[in-house]
C-alpha cells in the first residue's frame, strides 16, 4: 500500500491523561507510548526503532494509513490535548482522526485509565485505509503476542496486557488488509477487560467529556495578555507530564533522544521519565504563576511522602537501605542533629529510589543514534540543590489560602531536617544540577539553593508565629550567604564563578536573581550577567557551560538557559532585546507548539528528550514576565 513518507523529526504531538501518554507523528502514527506507567516498557517504540515509521518493516507503531496520501494537517482541539489529524489523497478523499486519552469525572472520582482512544471518520470521497497496529514488548525485543475475539484483540505485554475494542473489522486489523472507510469507527485500546457499551457511542461520550474537562481546567488559569496560546499549550503539556496517582512530575515523556547529531554510542542519551526534584520545582513554580493550584497540591503529596521516608531513614530499594552508606561522609543512619538522610536528586514516579541504568539492546535509537538507556545513574549522585528545591516547592503552602490542605506547624517541623541537611552541605562538593559524571566541586547554584532552603524556612516560621525558629533559620541563611559571597565571588575577574574558588562560567548563575539571592541591579550581578552572556551565548541561544564534560564539548544550546537569559535581559532593563529573543524561541517550537531540551547553534534542529518540562517552564515564565498587562486593554 503506497504511503506518503516523512523524515523522522521531533514534530510530535503528545496526548495523555496524567496516567497514560503517547507521542503521535506527522502522519498520525503512534510512535511512543509506555505501559503500565510513563517509565514502563514502550508498547509503541517506533520513535527509537531505527526505521522509518512508514516502512513495511516498521514495528512499535499504530498507523492508520490512507491509500495514496499526499497531504496531512494536524492541530489540537482548542485548549485540549486532543489531536486532530486530517489526511487526504490526490483525489481529495480524506479521513479525520481524533486521538486522546480519556480524562473526566466519573462516579465521584477522576477517570484516567491506561487507555488510548481513536475516532476515525471519512471526510470526502471513498478513502481506503489500512490499520497497522504493531505493539512491542521487552523494549523492542519482539511483537506482542495476540489473541482475538469478534470485536477485540488482546496484546500481551511484558508487564501488562492491553485490549483493543473496536467496531472496525477485526480481521482487517489482524491481516493489515486495506478497506474502504464508509462510516465513523471507534478504537479503544485500554485495560484487558470487556467494554460493556457500544464502542462508537462510548468513544463519542469520552470525547465530549474529555474535551469539557480540559477546557474547564484551562479556564482556571491566569494567563498573560500576550502569547496566550503558547502559554496554554505549555501548561497543558506540563500537566501531561504528571503521574497523578502519586503526584510525581517527570522531566520528559521520552528516553534517549540524543542531545545532538552524532555517531551511535557517543553517549549523550538519557532517560528522563522520572521525577527530578529540581525539574518538578520549576514546573510547580511556573504553574503557580498561572494559578494551577491542583498541580502544586498533588506534587506536595509526593514531596511529603519523600520527606517522611527520608527523615525516618526508610528510603529503601530491594528490601535494603538505599546506597548512600557507600558515599563518603554521608552515613546511612539518621543524623543526630535532626537532619534527614541523603535525598537523591531523582526518584521513580512511585518514589522508587533505585533507577539502575542499563542499555536496551533491541532499540537502535532515534535516527539510529544509540544507546537507548533505561534508568538513570543520577539517582546515585550528590546534588545538594535538591534540599532547597524541596523547601521552595513547599513554602507556598504556608501562605496560600486557596489550598485544600494548607501547610501546618507539623509540616514545618518535618521540613526542618531538610534545612539542616542543606546547611550541612552548602559548602560541600556535588555533581551540580548538570549531573557531571566524572567530577565534583562546590557548585555555586547548589549553595544558593541551600541558602534558599534556610531563608524560606525562616519565612515559614514567621508566618506560623514561631519567632525563635525564624531567628534560627534566618541566622543559618545569613551564614550561608556570607560563605557564598566570599567563596563564589572571584575578585580577580570581578564576577561570580560557577564553583567556589573557581573561575568557570555557568548559566545557572543567572538563577541567583530568581531565588532572590541577588538584586539584578547590583554591581556584582550586572558583571556576572555580562560575563555569562559573553562566554556562553552562541547567536541567540545559550549553553549551560562551555567547558568539556564527561562526553566532550557541548554541541548544542540548552533551551532552558536561553529562557534564563531572556529573564535576565528583561530584569537588567533590556526588555526589547528580551522580547525579540523570546519571539525567536517561539519560532523554534515544534508543530505542536512545544520544545525539547536542546537546539543546534543555527536553530535548525531540535534535540533531546521531548517534550521537556524545563523548556515549557521557560515559555510560561518569560511570557508572564514580558507580556503587557491586562490593564493596558481594559
Amino acid at each position: 500500500m503506497e504511503t506518503w513518507a516523512l523524515p523522522q523529526t521531533l514534530d510530535l504531538f503528545p496526548i495523555g491523561n496524567c496516567a497514560a501518554s503517547a507521542l503521535i507523528d506527522p502522519m498520525g502514527r503512534y510512535v511512543w507510548a509506555c505501559a503500565p506507567r510513563v517509565d514502563g516498557d514502550p508498547f509503541f517504540c517506533g520513535l527509537l526503532g531505527g526505521r522509518d515509521a512508514e516502512g513495511e518493516g516498521a514495528l512499535g507503531v499504530w498507523a492508520i494509513e490512507v491509500e495514496g496520501a499526499v497531504e496531512t494537517r494536524q492541530e489540537y482541539l482548542r485548549n485540549t490535548p486532543i489531536l486532530r489529524t486530517e489526511i487526504r489523497n490526490a483525489d481529495g478523499a480524506g479521513v479525520e482522526i481524533l486521538d486522546f486519552c480519556p480524562r473526566f469525572r466519573q462516579r465521584g472520582r477522576q477517570y484516567r485509565p491506561l487507555a488510548f482512544v481513536r475516532q476515525v471518520r471519512p471526510l470526502d470521497g471513498s478513502p481506503r485505509i489500512r490499520i497497522r497496529l504493531r505493539p512491542m514488548r521487552n523494549y523492542g525485543e519482539r511483537l506482542c503476542e495476540q489473541t482475538a475475539g469478534s470485536n477485540h484483540i488482546r496484546y500481551l505485554g511484558s508487564r501488562t496486557n492491553l485490549r483493543l475494542t473496536t467496531d472496525a473489522p477485526v480481521g482487517h486489523i489482524l491481516d493489515e488488509r486495506p478497506f474502504r472507510l464508509e462510516e465513523t469507527l471507534g478504537f479503544f485500546l485500554g485495560p484487558d477487560e470487556g467494554l460493556d457499551a457500544e464502542v462508537s457511542a462510548t468513544v463519542d461520550r469520552m470525547l465530549r467529556e474529555t474535551t469539557h474537562y480540559w477546557r474547564e481546567w484551562v479556564r482556571t488559569l491566569s494567563v498573560p495578555l500576550e502569547w496566550q496560546a503558547a502559554v496554554i499549550r505549555a501548561a497543558i503539556t506540563l500537566k501531561l507530564c504528571a503521574h497523578e496517582e502519586t503526584g510525581a512530575i517527570v522531566a520528559a515523556l521520552t528516553t534517549s533522544i540524543p542531545e545532538h547529531d552524532t555517531e551511535a554510542g557517543a553517549g549523550r542519551n538519557w532517560d528522563y521519565r522520572y521525577c527530578w526534584l529540581r525539574d518538578a520545582y520549576y514546573v510547580v513554580q511556573a504553574l503557580n504563576r498561572l494559578g494551577a493550584a491542583d498541580m502544586l497540591e498533588n506534587y506536595l503529596v509526593y514531596l511529603r511522602n519523600l520527606v517522611d521516608l527520608a527523615t525516618r531513614g526508610e528510603m529503601k530499594a530491594d528490601g535494603r537501605r538505599a546506597r548512600q552508606a557507600s558515599i563518603p561522609g554521608l552515613e546511612a543512619t539518621r543524623k543526630p542533629n535532626g537532619a534527614s538522610d541523603h535525598i537523591q536528586p531523582v526518584y521513580g514516579v512511585g518514589l522508587e529510589p533505585m533507577l539502575t541504568e542499563w542499555i536496551a539492546p533491541h532499540l537502535p535509537g532515534y535516527r539510529d543514534i544509540g544507546p537507548v538507556r533505561i534508568g538513570n545513574q543520577a539517582h546515585e549522585h550528590l546534588q545538594h540543590d535538591v534540599y532547597g528545591q524541596i523547601v521552595l516547592s513547599t513554602v507556598q503552602a504556608f501562605f496560600d489560602e486557596r489550598l485544600l490542605r494548607p501547610a501546618t506547624a507539623d509540616d514545618f517541623h518535618a521540613l526542618e531536617p531538610i534545612g539542616e541537611r542543606a546547611f550541612e552541605l552548602h559548602d560541600k562538593p556535588d555533581a551540580s544540577l548538570w549531573e557531571f559524571r566524572g567530577r565534583e566541586a562546590v557548585h555555586t547554584y547548589s549553595s544558593v539553593m541551600c541558602w534558599a532552603a534556610c531563608d524560606r524556612l525562616g519565612n515559614a516560621a514567621a508566618r506560623l508565629g514561631l519567632p525563635e525558629r525564624a531567628d534560627y533559620w534566618n541566622a543559618r541563611a545569613a551564614q550561608v550567604r556570607a560563605t557564598i559571597e566570599e567563596r563564589a565571588w572571584n575578585a580577580e575577574l570581578g564576577r561570580y564563578a560557577a564553583t567556589f574558588d573557581g573561575d568557570q562560567l555557568d548559566a545557572s548563575l543567572l538563577q541567583m536573581v530568581d531565588v532572590r539571592f541577588a538584586d539584578p541591579e547590583s554591581p556584582r550581578m550586572k558583571a556576572t550577567l555580562a560575563a555569562v552572556e559573553a562566554g556562553l551565548r552562541r547567536g541567540p541561544y545559550m549553553l549551560r557551560y562551555a567547558i568539556p564534560d564527561d562526553f566532550g564539548a557541548p554541541k548544542t544550546a540548552f533551551n532552558f538557559c536561553t529562557f534564563w537569559l531572556i529573564e535576565a535581559l528583561h530584569l537588567s532593563g533590556r526588555t526589547e532585546e528580551a522580547r525579540d529573543l523570546f519571539e525567536e524561541m517561539l519560532t523554534r517550537r515544534t508543530a505542536a507548539g512545544l520544545l525539547p531540551e536542546d537546539i543546534s547553534f543555527d536553530g535548525e534542529e531540535l534535540w533531546g528528550n521531548y517534550p521537556q518540562t524545563y523548556s515549557l517552564v521557560g515559555i510560561i515564565n518569560c511570557a508572564n514576565l514580558l507580556s503587557k498587562s491586562w490593564q493596558s486593554i481594559r
